[in-house]
């Protein structure tokens, strides 16, 4: 069985340093000079940076590489500083194929709120060398475009700024880039400067796909200041299929609850394939090396045990949802399976938990048999009879053994009710328009 305990937040000490822990962990995809960075890290505390663009209510699975990149860099005592991008969150970087929809200021100012306090679960605000939290809008606001022009986007190219993999991309597409979107990267260089000139900074980290954006920064500060800073940039997350990590149809993983649920976060974990749980482990969790090691042999000899993947659910849940949340997820999947009771589970878990399942919604006094084919569990009403008969169904881990049941006073706290066919076949319904 895995050991189902968060990992204490600390950095591997059989590293020589927190570099080479980075490195090993597969977190530097791109950088400016290794060797120096190498120094840099091992040497007096530096301070660095991240920025967050409020683009959407909550960050994602993508932001919380950076946000995990952030707090092993302020374990080895380094100085973080995140910033929210009040400024860049009203325009947006530029995507690959089309213009962002602009969100209203109100929005943004709204979303720049949420994510601060995303961000600063994952920091210590405390002790000689504590985060703290930044918002471009404090010096981009108070600048006229004139002074902009004059004072940042002297030093800037065109012939180089259209080369940034980002903008070339778009001006291939047919959508084209508006002026708006290719200032992106001077805004972004500008902020790197501020957070120089303020604070004496001299790393940005972020994902490798914004690593046109990281050096508008330290090429801004080169020629401005005559000063050398550094940037890292953290690989893209894929699956082992090449599949973009994190997103189904389009749909990201959130780490705000309400948009993704602890249960549904937790089985997208606990749903690791073996070829990418090693890696997840290196990225997403504070297991030393000796241990994730011992888990990859785990994974190789006995993968049915899906040693690995519980763990590695359990230590990101926990780390983001806290582990009550954890346990309530793990209590859920569970009681799916006949393996607990599903009243004693919380309303939301219970609710969260059968949104996940196929499901429908429907009235109370609906036949159990109807529900079976509403649900896909079965084809039609002569099958889902048949399997009634046979001993195959049951509502919330109760046996089904007439076939003219109805789901009347079935239905459990919330408005749901779990129907099963067979061992490991489920759908939920939840009560008339009460569906999730």
């Amino acid at each position: 069985m895995p050991n189902l305990a968060l990992p204490e937040q600390r950095n591997d000490p059989t590293f020589e340093d927190i570099w080479d822990e980075l490195v090993w962990r597969g977190l530097v995809h791109v950088s400016t000079d290794q060797q120096e960075l190498k120094a840099l890290l091992a040497g007096d505390p530096i301070t660095y940076y991240c920025g967050f663009d409020p683009t959407a209510a909550s960050l994602h699975l993508g932001n919380l590489v950076q946000l995990l990149v952030m707090r092993r860099l302020q374990l080895a005592g380094h100085r973080p500083l995140g910033l929210v991008g009040g400024s860049t969150g009203l325009i947006g970087d530029p995507r690959p194929t089309a213009e962002r929809t602009l969100n209203t200021p109100d929005t943004v100012a709204e979303w720049v709120q949420s994510l601060r306090a995303q961000i600063e679960r994952f920091l210590s605000f405390e002790g000689d060398n504590a985060a703290r939290m930044v918002n471009n809008l404090d010096w981009t606001a108070p600048l006229s475009a004139i002074d902009f022009l004059r004072e940042i986007g002297k030093h800037y190219r065109v012939g180089t700024m259209i080369k940034k993999d980002a903008v070339s991309a778009r001006l291939n597409s047919e959508a084209g880039i508006s002026y708006t979107e290719f200032s992106y990267q001077i805004l972004q260089g500008m902020d790197y400067l501020e957070l120089y000139r303020e604070y004496g900074c001299v790393l940005q980290t972020g994902g490798s796909d914004q690593w046109g954006n990281l050096t508008s920064g330290t090429d801004l500060i080169h020629r401005v200041e005559r000063a050398n800073v550094h940037a890292i940039g953290t690989p893209l997350i894929t699956n082992s299929d090449g599949t973009k990590f994190g997103k189904s149809e389009g749909n990201a993983v959130w780490l705000d609850p309400s948009m993704t649920s602890p249960y549904a976060f937790y089985q997208f974990w606990v749903n690791t394939d073996d070829a990418d749980v090693v890696a997840r482990l290196k990225v997403f969790t504070f297991l030393d090396r000796s241990e994730i090691e011992r888990l990859a042999a785990a994974t190789e000899a006995e993968p049915f045990r899906r040693e690995a993947q519980k763990t590695l659910a359990y230590a990101v849940t926990a780390l983001v949802h806290g582990t009550t949340a954890t346990d309530a997820a793990i209590a859920a999947s569970a009681a799916l399976f006949g393996q607990g009771e599903l009243e004693a589970l919380d309303v939301d878990t219970l609710r969260a938990a059968v949104a996940e399942l196929p499901n429908r919604a429907t009235g109370e006094g609906t036949l159990v048999i109807q529900a079976l084919v509403d649900t896909d569990l079965c084809s039609s009403l002569g099958e889902a009879r048949r399997a009634v008969t046979q001993g195959g169904v049951s509502v919330n881990n109760r046996k089904i053994d007439d076939v003219d049941a109805t789901l009347a006073g079935r239905f459990l706290p919330g408005g749901v009710a779990v129907i099963r066919r067979g061992k490991r076949t489920l759908a939920g319904v939840f009560l008339d328009d009460a569906s999730a």
